[in-house]
């Protein structure tokens, strides 16, 4: 299925090189949003695991992707699975794919991928609420409306997510199957985009 996929170009790139690679590849794409899924996988056994792969914001045993999407819901960018306990930036940052998307396609985030507007200037994240300060009602409102057009990557996340296989607590034992499973369903979710 992967191989078929690749052949309709419908499976998301692991690694951009270049810019102009990117161009190339994606000359319609204006901009980019960036978010983090993670999917359940049994509780390991072997402690140093455990802690590896327990995820403080589900609070279970996770492994993670971060996912780069278009406004048009189809997703353009994957990384390879990591274990649940790397953060979202630090993921990102490893992959190495923001700093090859040319400056002029927007880049979005959430606040996991905060320190990423300080070092590229085609970033835009929300607004960060200071501590011990409030946002003001013009920082809410802009918040709100980024959360509106940022949205639609959750809205991939979903479709990726009607395949089960990445949904589910993952039990099986053959190392990087469940990366391989996430490549196909978003390659799945891309094909059935594209024929619609």
């Amino acid at each position: 299925m992967e191989q078929t996929l690749g052949h309709k170009q419908a499976l998301p790139e692991r690694k951009v090189r270049s810019m102009e690679e990117f161009l190339e590849r994606f000359p319609e794409v204006k901009e980019v949003i960036f978010d983090g899924t993670e999917r359940p996988v049994q509780r390991p056994k072997d402690s140093d695991k455990q802690k590896e792969h327990y995820s403080g914001k589900k609070k279970r045993h996770t492994r993670k992707h971060i996912t780069g999407s278009t406004r048009k819901k189809r997703v353009i960018l994957l990384t390879k699975a990591r274990a649940g306990t790397v953060h979202d930036k630090r993921q990102l940052d490893e992959a190495d794919l923001v700093g090859n998307i040319p400056d002029e396609v927007a880049i979005e985030g959430a606040l996991g991928f905060q320190g990423l507007q300080n070092e590229f200037e085609n970033v835009h994240l929300p607004h960060k609420k200071p501590k011990g300060k409030k946002l003001s009602e013009q920082q809410k409102q802009e918040n709100r409306e980024f959360s509106r057009q940022r949205v639609v990557c959750e809205h991939a996340h979903a479709g990726i997510k009607r395949y089960r296989s990445v949904t589910d607590v993952y039990r099986n034992r053959v190392p990087d199957f469940d990366d391989r499973l996430m490549l196909n369903a978003a390659g799945l979710w891309n094909w059935y985009l594209d024929a619609a």
